[in-house]
């Protein structure tokens, strides 16, 4: 895990903290890393509610300062009562958000790529919407990629693709959507060869980022002769 993660170029790591069984030093995972390296992004994963979210994100904001991150208020917020495809509710973000927001969390949401949902996060103060391009763990790409594309166009605050991606050209593509960077986990951790896998999309990322910002070329109908036409010999 040490070495995907420094294969990969990341930043930040998110943590599911209801899946924290122990600070035992030898077992617990967070023992493990560097958070003087890492920033934290304690999550809400295996919340079903708001009322449950919303503890959870108190405890992992303590779980941050005890890494040593005293002023870290970042919290992941997911919400997800369905067991079976793992699809975040989004009336129970919305009003878990609202608290947190009020708590002085800064709340990046976990959704289904809904634009008006997302917009409705934003007014409401969260600093990032984070939209699902498949369902989590399924490595089906962007399944909703018209959708991600209005939240991108329509969003003043940075749009994360989550949940989805499976391979490097799939990160590529969402970040020449123009999205402001993806959460991978399950594409990396269930490769054949983790670190590679990891090494692999941070390329993805970087390809898709330089692509956006370059700005690509204008789809035609017909074609279009790259060589100029002026004194070609005959």
């Amino acid at each position: 895990m040490v070495d995907s993660l420094e294969s990969s170029k990341s930043e930040i790591i998110t943590v599911a903290i209801r899946r924290i069984k122990n600070m035992d030093k030898d077992s617990n995972l967070l023992q493990h890393i560097n958070w003087s390296k890492y920033w934290m992004l304690p999550n809400t994963a295996g919340c079903k509610n708001s009322e449950e979210a919303i503890r959870i994100a108190l405890l992992g904001r303590e779980l941050a300062k005890l890494s040593g991150q005293e002023d870290n208020n970042f919290i992941k917020l997911e919400v997800i009562p369905d067991i079976k495809y793992l699809l975040p509710d989004p009336i129970e973000t919305l009003k878990a958000a609202e608290i947190l927001v009020k708590k002085d969390f800064t709340v990046l949401p976990y959704i289904n790529a809904d634009p008006i949902l997302a917009k409705r996060l934003e007014e409401i103060g969260c600093s990032t919407v984070m939209p699902l391009g498949s369902p989590i763990g399924s490595g089906q790409g962007l399944l909703n990629s018209s959708n991600i594309s209005i939240i991108i166009e329509n969003s003043n605050i940075p749009v994360i693709i989550d949940a989805g991606i499976g391979v490097p050209s799939e990160a590529c593509q969402a970040m020449e959507m123009g999205a402001d960077g993806v959460l991978i986990n399950s594409a990396i951790a269930l490769a054949d060869d983790p670190i590679r896998m990891a090494q692999a999309m941070a390329l993805g990322v970087n390809a898709g980022r330089m692509s956006f910002l370059a700005g690509r070329i204008e789809k035609a109908v017909y074609a279009n002769p790259s060589s100029p036409e002026d004194n070609i010999s005959k």
